[in-house]
């Protein structure tokens, strides 16, 4: 092996030194850096798992709820580190009766009796003796009845003068939901029903109408539906000017892809775009179709409002925000989220003092935090809105207060790449949107409702998987805000749509049309449908 001749002179000697010091300065970097990337690349790795292979679940187990706390935890246990006994408290809990659920009273019964033969009916002891009935025991069961069509037909006789010969009369036929066509009201409601409750694409259920004889094309099928959605769009229009005329609004979008949008590919994403609004007793959902996730799109959907819009973090709601009389609500759901995430990236609990310990109770405290305002807004479920405003000066606020000076104390000691940093600058950045939820009781303290909306939808777009036109896609929209505004006021969504196809074609002014809003709507009308 060669040896390096080393410099003849001392000035020489310095700067090779020093070039190798700075050489060494450099790789160290350079493995820090390698280090730091490999430390997020393990992070996200452990989220990624968690999420495919862990619980869904953001809530934290409830002894965890007291991390703010530590000197108070310790004043509660006595010298040898036992909690003090006289305060232990077991919580009480509940228990799901045991047993077969109860059937439902408006179903049809059909009675089997099961009688003793006549020969039967005399005492054992003496046969002169008859039995006499003291009593009886029923037992009930579930019959199913499958599916089943009928035709209806319309038969409408001719009348005409025997002598003159003119003037042929012939009664009217009813107003039909889409003319001309061999749809009733309760097939049609049946379709869009089986489409978007049940998530059951066209093409199957073109094999279920084949199964029980009848010759019904997804082609067909699918011209119905474009054409339920055209008939109650004025009932859609009126339910958008109830939100719109209301102080509070919930947003959200949703990708949706449109095979023929003009001037787009077919791979391209669009929209479905959801507000939710009316009372807390009658809410109402919106569903709006649009090519792009432009900042317009809210814009447009929700000009004229003025209120509380809350939504999650995009961008695209903010300049919707900044305009005069829309006070910008954010979501602490998605906040909790963040926090979430970045536990479940840290993988399991270490001992004391290893490395992970005080980032990883940093995520744990914020999520301790949001864990207790949520338990208020458990306690106070069914409170009315100015008991719901007292209760969040008196408990919430200084809980989000105590939360904004760990945050102001925490966030410069993380690495703003990790999952625990990114969680508490999007908070930080959230932050003036997320303290509004104190401003009103009527405001929610996440957008969860109006997600729980969406919910269906996404799931019902993993079997039919996209619209085939544009025209189809408005129609989705529209009969999706429909039957989820029937559901959010429980009512059953099969029967509100086929009342509204046997109603609709006959409505002429706009008090009969509102008269089928939920919040107006007389239910009893819905038994016979």
């Amino acid at each position: 092996m060669a040896r390096t001749e080393l410099p003849a002179s001392i000035d020489a000697l310095q700067e090779l030194v020093l070039q190798q010091q700075t050489l060494l300065d450099t790789k160290q970097i350079t493995i820090e850096r390698q280090a730091e990337r490999i430390a997020l690349l393990e992070e996200w790795k452990r989220l990624i798992t968690s999420q495919r292979f862990g619980s869904r679940s953001e809530k934290i187990p409830p002894e965890q709820g007291r991390l703010f706390n530590e000197a108070e935890l310790e004043a509660d246990h006595d010298e040898d580190g036992e909690p003090n006994a006289a305060e232990i408290e077991v919580p009480a809990h509940t228990r799901r009766p045991r047993g077969r659920r109860p059937l439902p009273d408006f179903l049809p019964v059909e009675e089997h009796l099961h009688d003793l033969p006549e020969a039967d009916k005399v005492c054992g002891h003496d046969p002169a003796h008859r039995l006499v009935e003291i009593g009886r025991e029923s037992s009930d069961q579930l019959k199913f009845i499958p599916a089943t069509v009928a035709i209806v037909r319309h038969i409408r006789p001719k009348y005409a003068c025997p002598t003159c010969k003119e003037g042929v009369r012939i009664a009217p036929m009813p107003k039909l939901p889409i003319p001309k066509s061999l749809a009733t009201p309760s097939l049609l409601a049946h379709v869009a029903t089986s489409k978007y409750v049940d998530a059951l694409p066209l093409y199957r259920q073109e094999k279920i109408f084949a199964r029980l004889g009848v010759d019904l094309g997804r082609g067909t099928l699918a011209r119905w539906m474009v054409q339920m959605g055209e008939l109650v769009e004025p009932l859609v229009e009126r339910i958008v000017f109830e939100i719109r005329s209301g102080s509070f609004v919930q947003a959200d979008e949703t990708p949706f892809q449109v095979l023929k949008e003009p001037g787009k590919s077919a791979q391209s994403q669009s929209y479905l775009w959801v507000l939710r609004g009316g009372v807390r007793e009658h809410p109402l959902l919106y569903y709006a179709y649009d090519p792009t996730r432009s900042a317009e799109v809210p814009k447009r959907l929700l000009r004229g409002f003025q209120g509380f819009l809350q939504t999650d973090g995009y961008e695209g709601y903010t300049a919707l925000g900044a305009e005069p009389g829309i006070v910008h609500v954010g979501c602490w759901a998605h906040t909790r989220r963040k926090f979430d995430e970045a536990l479940r990236g840290q993988g399991k609990v270490k001992k004391k003092g290893s490395r992970r310990t005080a980032k990883e109770s940093r995520a744990r405290q914020a999520l301790s935090q949001i864990q207790a305002m949520y338990q208020i807004e458990r306690e106070m479920q069914g409170a009315s809105i100015e008991e719901r405003f007292r209760v969040r000066q008196e408990r919430t606020k200084p809980l989000m207060e105590k939360l904004r000076v760990w945050l102001d104390a925490s966030i410069d000691t993380v690495p703003p790449q990790s999952l625990t940093g990114k969680a508490m600058h999007y908070m930080h950045r959230q932050w003036p949107k997320l303290m509004r939820v104190l401003d009103d009781g009527r405001i929610l303290l996440d957008t969860n409702l109006v997600e729980n909306a969406i919910r269906p939808f996404v799931v019902g777009r993993k079997n039919w998987l996209f619209a085939d036109t544009v025209a189809g896609a408005r129609a989705s929209a529209n009969l999706y805000g429909l039957i989820e505004t029937a559901k959010a006021n429980a009512i059953e969504p099969g029967r509100y749509l086929a009342h509204l196809f046997e109603v609709l074609p006959a409505i002429t002014s706009a008090d009969q049309l509102d008269a089928l809003l939920p919040q107006n709507l007389d239910r009893e009308s819905l038994r016979s449908c």
